[in-house]
């Protein structure tokens, strides 16, 4: 039987926690799906979609992550994963969107409400206030699925939107062979 969990863990950043938790999964005979690491601050957040035929469950799991010294006072999640483990088509990665410069409040907001009116997705967005000569420069980077035959104006309004809030925008389409 295949059990399918979502494995949360969140704690101070270290060298070499990535490695640590994946080696640990792995020795337990737990393979990887779609896995997230980022850190927050000082400190990080790891998420993965974990399927298990050894018959490892979530408790054996969790006890397992616990005992790892970068884990300690770390807060770990184990649940039963409720959804398909296979991504949906407007799921696949077409375009990777930077946008950087002075940070506004909405600002994410404003820039992602372009892709719902194109009926773009966004599949992952990592968005930092970074510190750059003294002022405060806000970093947004998209990788989105946009429909094939909205892709010019999706773009198109993404770059206007960004100009008028005085920001930056570049783009590269990615050809099918790419990951997220």
């Amino acid at each position: 039987m295949l059990n399918v969990y979502l494995v949360t863990i969140v704690c101070p950043d270290r060298t070499g926690l990535v490695s640590s938790i994946a080696g640990t999964l792995f020795e337990l005979g737990i393979n990887l799906g779609s896995t997230n690491f980022a850190v927050l601050g000082g400190g990080s957040e790891f998420t993965a979609v974990c399927t298990s035929e050894s018959g490892a469950g979530k408790d054996v799991l969790k006890e397992a992550l616990a005992a790892l010294p970068d884990l300690q006072g770390a807060t770990i999640q184990v649940t039963d994963f409720e959804f398909d483990t296979t991504t949906a088509p407007n799921a696949d990665v077409t375009h990777r969107i930077t946008i950087q410069g002075g940070d506004h409040p909405g600002l994410v907001a404003t820039l992602t409400e372009t892709f719902v009116e194109f009926d773009a997705n966004i599949v992952r967005l990592n968005a930092d206030c970074l510190t750059q000569d003294g002022s405060r420069q806000y970093l947004i980077q998209i990788a989105a699925w946009i429909p094939p035959d909205r892709e010019h104006a999706c773009l198109a309004s993404i770059s206007n939107t960004a100009s008028s809030l005085r920001m930056q925008c570049s783009y590269s389409k990615i050809h099918a062979a790419a990951v997220a």
